[in-house]
């Protein structure tokens, strides 16, 4: 029986793809060849029961697919608010430049003087990067950014080895991304955290407390996950130096300071940057990303292997020397994202680039100032490109989790805010509007805020049942993550 739904006056299918098993007319036909598999492959390769694929026609499969895609949402559909990820709107001529098939068709193991045009892209891209960060050299080596965290942490393993030193602590503070104290430990370090004062920014007599010639780095991010540009950088950046300890930054964060302020020049040693964050890359599903590194002269000699370098006109791919931690992966690069990475950076130059930095802090604070007479705003005092609503109170009063407020956004077509990060504020919704929403987009968001905060003063139920507007509806969120169930 067929199970179909009406939606404003357009007609749907809901059965999935094997309950439309039912065209016996216009399916495509498998028809045996003269000769059989077992003519051709060995016994045990040859399959022995009826391939299970459903019978439907070329065009119910090509409708199917286009529905199955209507229920994705996506930064092409609308806003998507999510604090710490800098998921903003990217340039589709970026994605166009980076499938040229000069770049498509490029094997990664093809002669130097076949692949110029791409090997100056890998050396102008790292030369541009280098300069927005305040750094003396970058590597493309990592996958992402998770990878680009564990790829630092090597490197200041290898530093600190060939002092003749074996420092087994980093310092992380406790507002830290979880892909921190992670990449810290799997490269071998124990994790120690360092606790926020007050007002959310690093405590710095914990800091001091814990700084020692046992302490290889300290992993910060700046602005950190409250939305806060730390404020002590400068005196963060002493402690740790007069013990030697190299300070690490975290580069989630970096789309708040392009053209602004630069990791380099206020005392971080080595950067890792999410290209697919804050140049011009989608990410989400898993990749694919970029998560470069970027390191100060002393530290140049330690990096991946492998080098871009431009002598005599040429452009040529080396070897770093004797001292690099050798490769974190097969070849060089994600090289797409490095080419929509060097495209955005070029179509914006230095001044786009720093115009970005300011809208995005002038969007995040907009909002705020839309929202600070209804809701507790726990970035305290001033807020960078993303901020921390506070509703443990409410919660508490009106009997609701925090993800009943978060699906509920889902019914108003906005994909939800980050939820209960960072761990240091209970229950709490983390906004990151980015620099590509309009005043417009961002007052009908902040509309559908305050509309739902009222709706949880006088019908609180309707969060708990909520979405109910969505094509799935509450799920076990905890069973769905780790234990999905994929197919029919």
């Amino acid at each position: 029986m067929s199970d179909t739904m009406t939606k404003n006056g357009a007609h749907f299918d809901k059965n999935l793809i094997f309950e439309k098993d039912n065209d016996t007319l216009s399916r495509f036909a498998f028809t045996h060849s003269a000769k059989q598999a077992s003519d051709y492959l060995p016994a045990n390769q040859v399959r022995n029961a009826e391939l299970d694929m459903p019978n439907v026609s070329e065009v119910e499969v090509v409708r199917h697919f286009i529905e199955l895609s209507g229920k994705n949402y996506g930064v092409d559909n609308g806003m998507y608010p999510l604090g710490s990820c800098t998921m903003k709107y990217n340039p589709k001529i970026n994605e166009k430049i980076s499938k040229f098939d000069s770049f498509n068709n490029m094997h990664p193991y093809s002669a130097n003087e076949r692949v110029q045009g791409t090997l100056e892209i890998i050396h102008e891209c790292g030369k541009d990067l280098a300069e927005v960060t305040g750094m003396a050299d970058m590597s493309f080596a990592p996958c992402a950014g998770a990878h680009g965290e564990l790829t630092a942490m090597f490197i200041v393993k290898a530093y600190f080895r060939n002092k003749g030193e074996d420092r087994q602590i980093i310092l992380v503070p406790d507002s830290a991304h979880g892909t921190n104290p992670a990449s810290a430990n799997v490269a071998g370090f124990k994790v120690v955290s360092v606790n926020s004062d007050a007002d959310g920014f690093v405590d710095i007599e914990d800091l001091k407390s814990k700084a020692n010639e046992n302490v290889a780095a300290f992993m910060l991010t700046n602005p950190n996950t409250l939305g806060l540009y730390e404020k002590n950088i400068a005196l963060i950046r002493d402690i740790c130096h007069a013990k030697g300890i190299q300070l690490y930054y975290d580069g989630a964060n970096l789309n708040a300071i392009l053209g602004i302020s630069r990791p380099g020049d206020t005392g971080f040693d080595l950067v890792h940057l999410n290209l697919h964050k804050s140049f011009s890359t989608p990410h989400g599903g898993g990749g694919p990303g970029c998560g470069a590194v970027g390191v100060k002269a002393h530290l140049k000699d330690f990096m991946p292997n492998y080098i871009t370098s431009y002598k005599n006109g040429q452009y040529s791919i080396e070897h770093r020397g004797g001292l690099t931690i050798g490769q974190v992966r097969a070849f060089s690069t994600n090289f797409s994202v490095l080419v929509k990475a060097f495209a955005y950076i070029k179509s914006l130059g230095a001044a786009g680039l720093r115009m970005s930095g300011l809208l995005a802090l002038l969007n995040a604070n907009y909002i705020a100032a839309l929202l600070r007479d209804t809701f507790t705003i726990a970035t305290k005092p001033h807020i960078m490109h993303e901020f921390v609503i506070g509703l443990d109170s409410e919660c508490h009063q009106y009997d609701i989790s925090i993800m009943d407020f978060a699906k509920r956004i889902l019914d108003y077509g906005y994909h939800a805010p980050t939820v209960s990060f960072p761990l240091i504020v209970h229950n709490c919704l983390m906004i990151e509007p980015t620099e590509t929403e309009s005043k417009k987009r961002l007052d009908d968001f902040a509309a559908v805020l305050l509309k739902i905060y009222d709706e949880m003063k006088t019908d609180a139920q309707t969060l708990r049942d909520c979405p109910t507007l969505t094509p799935v509806k509450r799920i076990d969120d905890v069973t769905a993550a780790r234990v999905p169930i994929v197919k029919y």
